[in-house]
């Protein structure tokens, strides 16, 4: 059994060094450690990586008595208690998946004090007698992670969650802190008035991610322009979201058969294979995850360098959510988003045909708007994203693409006038490519055996290149001049006459932001260069090293180390133990386990 390394009444600053190896609190986690141990309850926003955890697991250690985290998933449980026991912390998770042996155990180590920490879900934690028998324990603090669940306005609504108000009625003494990495500001007043915490602290933290890179790219088709993405981050981890179990099941079989390891997983699988691809994605490296938003909030591996969505997510606070699962341990990442004509109206078609609440989709309908704004944003990706959740960006990012490619506004009016009336010459049936194929006169089998080499408006738009055209026919779907209905089977056809006729006309000043042509588009921007370079050979040593730790012990990679925590030591080089207890990330307890066998990797490889 575990002891704990902290004991009661200890000095936060000195658990955060001695048990988890950092030398200082971030941005606002000391004040929201140091209000938890003097009783205070709260709510705490912090992006995705910024460290909520230490906000209740220092606290746990210098409080007597157990804390309770309330958690969504048990592959978040699981990740948070192996990477506690990985410290000397003693932690457990009670949930459903547990052999009636194994719960036992928990609870008798629960009764005799023996556990600083218990991860439980909210459906466990109101099943049976379990509030009961915490009631009859000495308890530190109740930890509400994914606090967003509780709201409506939440991307990611649970209705189990609206049961815990009842922890500030049944223990009032005992303090609250949810927690959450995704809540605009009409959600969090939500959160409080749910959770009874009105008046209680509100601890925010900058939304903003500066590690990751927010690249979007118009639809060209097929999944060439994934793989050419995927090409550039070959070897790494990385998650690709698609919007149906099909999509993903092809895509995922695609990247296959290019000699990707990639695996699928949805909602459509069996228990037991998602079991497997998780334990594959968790355990594994290099490899790249195909999934639907099914593949969620369970999701903390920490060297996830890249998030691929080849579909517009459902909300921009979904979009952050799901990107933000990319480089949580600090390093550059990518957040890279394909969208094109037919995802918007698509959209808006799963809101109008749900069984939702009429209210219900005008929030929705709301959320989206908010995420069309953000991607047909002609600035800084960044800016519009962080303005979403009530914060302000001073300066350009200059990590983003509209920082990194900037963009220009065209007057469009002529080109709006051409592509409404190949919409219109054509039949108001076509999808975007054969209505740019035509703008361009392409010399195809289609368009020869349908005449339409023979309209007035083939050819005349070779003033624009393809994904020029695409562009504009999306973003006049967007503006609502073109449509898609259900029956269209993915054509265009007019808008309402209102939007449509004076831009036939050309009475509307129309200025877009196009893509620069195909062949001015050579750049490719890098994510900015980690501390050392991904063949160093220390670098390759320490990772070989840490991966056999993790098979020996069954259990993720990083879990052991964060690649943060092996970057630094290959650029820094420790020859000491005195040298590694400066190197973030290696606490007295991953010292005296791992310290010897690091000095020997570092020493042998550094003498090649």
């Amino acid at each position: 059994m575990l002891s704990s390394p902290a004991q009661p009444n200890s000095d936060p600053l000195d658990v955060l060094q001695r048990v988890f190896g950092y030398a200082s609190f971030r941005g606002p986690q000391e004040a929201i450690v140091r209000h938890v141990i003097g009783g205070g309850s709260g709510l705490v926003l912090m992006p995705t990586g910024g460290g909520k955890s230490l906000c209740y697991q220092v606290p746990a250690l210098c409080t007597p008595g157990l804390a309770v985290v309330i958690s969504p998933l048990i592959a978040l449980m699981q990740d948070q208690v192996e990477a506690l026991q990985q410290l000397g912390v003693a932690a457990a998770a009670l949930h459903s998946g547990l052999e009636v042996g194994a719960s036992q155990t928990i609870w008798r180590q629960l009764s005799d004090g023996e556990l600083d920490l218990l991860y439980v879900s909210p459906e466990r934690l109101f099943s049976a007698d379990v509030l009961e028998r915490l009631g009859a324990m000495p308890l530190a603090l109740f930890a509400i992670d994914e606090a967003h669940c509780v709201s409506q306005w939440g991307h990611d609504f649970r209705p189990e969650y609206r049961q815990l108000d009842q922890l500030a009625t049944r223990f009032p003494a005992v303090p609250r802190l949810a927690l959450t990495a995704t809540a605009d500001p009409r959600t969090q007043r939500d959160i409080r008035a749910c959770l009874q915490l009105e008046q209680d602290e509100v601890f925010l933290a900058s939304f903003d991610r500066p590690n990751i890179r927010y690249l979007l790219r118009h639809k060209q088709g097929g999944v060439t322009q994934l793989l050419e993405f995927l090409a550039q981050h070959r070897g790494e981890s990385g998650i690709v979201y698609a919007r149906s179990r099909n999509r993903v099941d092809r895509l995922a079989a695609e990247l296959k058969a290019a000699g990707i390891d990639a695996i699928a997983y949805h909602a459509g699988m069996d228990a037991e294979s998602r079991r497997e691809a998780l334990q594959r994605f968790r355990l594994g490296s290099g490899v790249v995850v195909v999934a639907t938003i099914a593949f969620g909030m369970g999701i903390d591996k920490p060297d996830v360098r890249f998030v691929a969505h080849v579909d517009l997510p459902k909300s921009l606070e979904a979009y952050y959510q799901e990107t933000g699962r990319a480089g949580r341990d600090g390093l550059p990442a990518v957040a890279w988003m394909a969208h094109g004509s037919g995802d918007i109206p698509q959209l808006r078609r799963f809101i109008d045909d749900s069984g939702a609440s009429e209210e219900q989709k005008r929030i929705e309908r709301g959320k989206l708007e908010a995420l069309i704004a953000y991607s047909e944003a002609s600035g800084c990706r960044r800016q519009v994203l962080l303005s979403h959740f009530g914060e302000e960006l001073a300066e350009p990012c200059n990590n983003c693409d509209g920082c990194l490619e900037p963009k220009q506004r065209s007057d469009c009016r002529v080109a709006a006038q051409k592509g409404l009336s190949a919409v219109y010459r054509t039949g108001q049936r076509f999808g975007a490519g054969h209505v740019v194929d035509v703008l361009l006169g392409a010399n195809t089998e289609r368009i020869r055996s349908l005449g339409h080499e023979q309209l007035s408006v083939y050819g005349i738009g070779k003033e624009l290149d393809r994904g020029q055209w695409r562009a504009l026919l999306r973003q006049l779907v967007s503006l609502g001049a073109l449509e898609s209905p259900d029956d269209a089977k993915g054509g265009l056809c007019f808008g309402p006459a209102e939007l449509v006729q004076p831009l036939l006309r050309g009475e509307r000043e129309l200025h877009l932001v196009l893509p620069p042509p195909a062949k001015e588009q050579r750049r490719r921007s890098q994510a900015p260069a980690a501390a050392v370079p991904d063949d160093d050979p220390v670098l390759a040593a320490l990772k070989n090293w840490r991966r056999e730790q993790a098979r020996q012990q069954g259990v993720p990679p990083y879990v052991v180390f964060h690649d943060r925590t092996l970057v630094e030591l290959a650029a820094r080089r420790p020859r000491s133990f005195s040298e590694l207890a400066g190197v973030s990330g290696i606490g007295t307890a991953k010292q005296e386990r791992y310290g010897a066998a690091l000095l020997e990797v570092l020493t042998a490889t550094g003498d090649r």
